[in-house]
């Protein structure tokens, strides 16, 4: 399984720690590479889809979990490397609009880390940047499950859900494809991590992936 981590976290977050624990059990070797590249501080959204396509195509993962900006990441690493079955976890569709309506001024913005556990400043063009991406304007060539939590915090569910709308009315959802709603779940959702495996295991056992 390839795991791709969120905005202002890292491959040791509580998720990826907690769906490593469980999935491990199962079998599953978890990878999941720092997607902080060049640096937080630098952050380039092309640098990471570059980063995930060549794990997708190194390992051919049996499936490609994505979390909030990383579910965006295996969105676009997706189009290159279309291996495996998505699992997107409270994914950050519109990430790049909302946040530029919301920035302060300035070109060094202030944020806080949680993988570092401090602040760290990041560059506004990265956020103006994402602004004008489109990677969930089609649905992805492989099966896909959405996972939101009605109640996040961070990621409109109401965004999310048009989304899946949208592309289920494309026709073009590959079978096995669905959308969970999590009732009264936030955008965290450590609390169901449970649920998150047996969505992932489910979507391994597809069988698009070679394991």
């Amino acid at each position: 399984m390839l795991y791709l981590h969120g905005f202002a976290s890292s491959p040791r977050g509580r998720k990826a720690e907690a769906l490593r624990g469980i999935l491990e059990k199962e079998g599953f070797r978890v990878l999941a590479p720092d997607l902080n590249v060049p640096s937080f501080e630098r952050l380039d959204f092309r640098a990471m889809s570059r980063m995930a396509t060549w794990e997708m195509k190194k390992h051919f993962p049996a499936v490609v979990v994505g979390s909030s900006l990383g579910a965006l990441v295996a969105l676009a690493a997706g189009r290159s490397a279309p291996t495996a079955p998505l699992v997107l976890i409270a994914p950050a569709l519109g990430f790049g609009r909302r946040w530029v309506e919301k920035l302060p001024p300035g070109e060094n913005l202030v944020f806080f880390h949680h993988g570092e556990g401090r602040d760290l400043t990041i560059h506004r063009r990265f956020f103006e940047d994402m602004a004008g991406a489109d990677w969930d304007r089609d649905p992805p060539e492989t099966p896909v499950v959405v996972i939101m939590g009605s109640a996040d915090e961070s990621v409109p569910f109401d965004a999310v859900r048009q989304v899946w709308e949208r592309w289920a009315a494309s026709g073009r959802l590959r079978e096995g494809s669905r959308f969970v709603e999590i009732p009264g779940g936030d955008h965290g959702l450590i609390d169901q991590v449970d649920l998150i495996a047996g969505e992932i295991l489910a979507a391994a056992n597809l069988g698009l992936g070679p394991g």
